[in-house]
């Protein structure tokens, strides 16, 4: 990295927060996108770990004037390359960023700034007796800026909508340097363009996020887990579209494959409860009163039951809740080693069942493993590609064009939650017409006239 360069991050933030060493660089410059499909990562980066928008507006500042790319970094627990660096960069850490500014019980919200871990914020919340944070998007190191830039969905995503319906308000900072507001505690405010949905999930090339307006909720007295296995995905499928019919609207319903899910247990040395059947939905539902959690759990398997359910278990105490969740959440790590590539397409519910039977399809017609779990209740499914040592089948291409395709044919969308990143780039055609792809960059092109600021992502 050039000298000068170093010098001039040393001279705004001090000497103490500007890593150059390459040993200690390396591991920013990536996320935890498969390595079979990780863009190749360039490590002639500089680390600068700001604490405030007004250090981080002068780099801004500097590096549009210099035309010197540049990268925020939060947790690194992207899974589609937004957070690799390709070229040398000035890679902006936030992780000294990590203050939880106020708890606003009046209006249900609390403000953060962008280097908080989605840990900082379940622990604050442990800690009260009503009020809580109500979406998990899984790695709890993951930091709010990049939940937002993001627009981090998860298990939660049902009830409670995505990191897009979370944020009231942010404060971030352009590549041309300018801090700026948008949105705040306010219900309603029709002044304007929404500048704040523009950034979300903009995956940081519009801006660097630094602070952030959360809605919280109130807590739920009650929480229970339920268990539905089903011999086919459109039987499952058609349960959950009754389920929603009915006005029952869970925290969270899960899709799991059994082979899966029985591969995530015996990995981490557990028991899962089901052995009968192909197909898992497992449901997690919160209410405020005993009785009315248990008239939840009556009716949907009563409905799963209509359509063909095979068994049903009800984790009454929390220790099972524990083990269902433990378990579920290990389903990707327990097959980490051999995931080629990770696909999170999202369908409408009602093209659900022609989706999974098409990856069915490509997966008998290729040979290669393709293990399908997700968030059912919101039409966004993982695809895992899978082989023995996690490298690309010579009929890659032809499984992810065929998968991709089946996806658009389905009315989808080519990612729900990982985002477009380094990755899904010349997948975007697929979904957008030229007109809407060149507005997106003509946008692009005002909030960073230099293209400075993660070039190669997102468009």
């Amino acid at each position: 990295m050039n000298e000068n360069i170093i010098r001039k991050m040393q001279e705004i933030v001090g000497e103490d927060w500007v890593v150059s060493d390459l040993d200690k660089v390396s591991s920013y410059c990536e996320d935890e996108t498969e390595k079979a499909v990780k863009p190749k990562v360039c490590r002639d980066c500089v680390v600068v770990k700001p604490a405030s928008a007004e250090e981080i507006s002068e780099i801004m500042k500097y590096a549009n004037e210099n035309k010197y790319s540049v990268m925020a970094r939060g947790g690194g627990t992207s899974l589609s390359g937004a957070a690799v660096a390709i070229m040398p960069t000035i890679i902006i850490s936030m992780e000294r960023m990590n203050k939880i500014i106020e708890v606003d019980e009046a209006s249900l919200t609390v403000e953060c700034e962008a280097g908080v871990t989605l840990l900082d914020i379940v622990e604050l919340f442990n800690k009260h007796d009503s009020l809580y944070f109500p979406i998990h998007p899984g790695d709890e190191g993951a930091q709010v800026g990049g939940m937002v830039v993001m627009n981090a969905g998860g298990v939660r995503a049902v009830r409670y909508g995505v990191m897009r319906d979370q944020v009231k308000g942010l404060e971030a900072v352009l590549p041309t340097g300018e801090i700026i507001h948008a949105g705040g505690k306010l219900i309603k405010n029709n002044a304007g363009l929404d500048l704040k949905n523009l950034l979300i999930g903009s995956e940081g090339i519009l801006g660097i996020v630094t602070k952030v307006t959360l809605s919280i909720k109130p807590k739920d007295k009650h929480i229970g887990s339920l268990l539905v296995s089903f011999e086919n995905d459109s039987d499952a499928v058609n349960a959950v579209t009754e389920i929603f019919k009915s006005g029952i609207k869970p925290l969270a319903i899960e899709y799991m494959e059994k082979t899966a899910i029985l591969r995530a247990a015996e990995d981490i040395g557990m028991t899962w409860p089901s052995n009968v059947g192909n197909v898992d939905l497992y449901f997690i539902v919160s209410e405020r009163k005993e009785d009315d959690l248990y008239e939840m759990y009556e009716t949907i398997v009563g409905i799963c039951e209509e359509n063909n359910a095979v068994e049903s278990f009800v984790a009454e105490s929390s220790k099972e809740q524990k083990t269902l969740l433990e378990i579920r959440s290990h389903v990707y790590p327990s097959m980490h080693k051999m995931v080629v590539d990770a696909i999170d397409a999202a369908v409408p519910i009602k093209n659900l069942a022609k989706y999974m039977e098409g990856i069915k399809k490509i997966y008998e017609k290729y040979g290669v493993e393709i293990s399908t779990i997700g968030h059912i209740g919101d039409g966004n499914m993982h695809n895992s590609i899978l082989t023995e040592d996690a490298e690309k089948p010579e009929c890659y291409d032809e499984i992810v064009d065929e998968i991709f395709n089946l996806v658009i044919e389905c009315e989808g969308a080519i990612t729900g939650e990982h985002g477009v990143g380094k990755v899904r780039n010349e997948r975007l055609k697929l979904q957008f017409t030229e007109k809407e792809l060149n507005l997106m960059k003509a946008i692009k092109n005002v909030f960073d006239p230099n293209n400075i600021l993660n070039p190669g992502t997102a468009l």
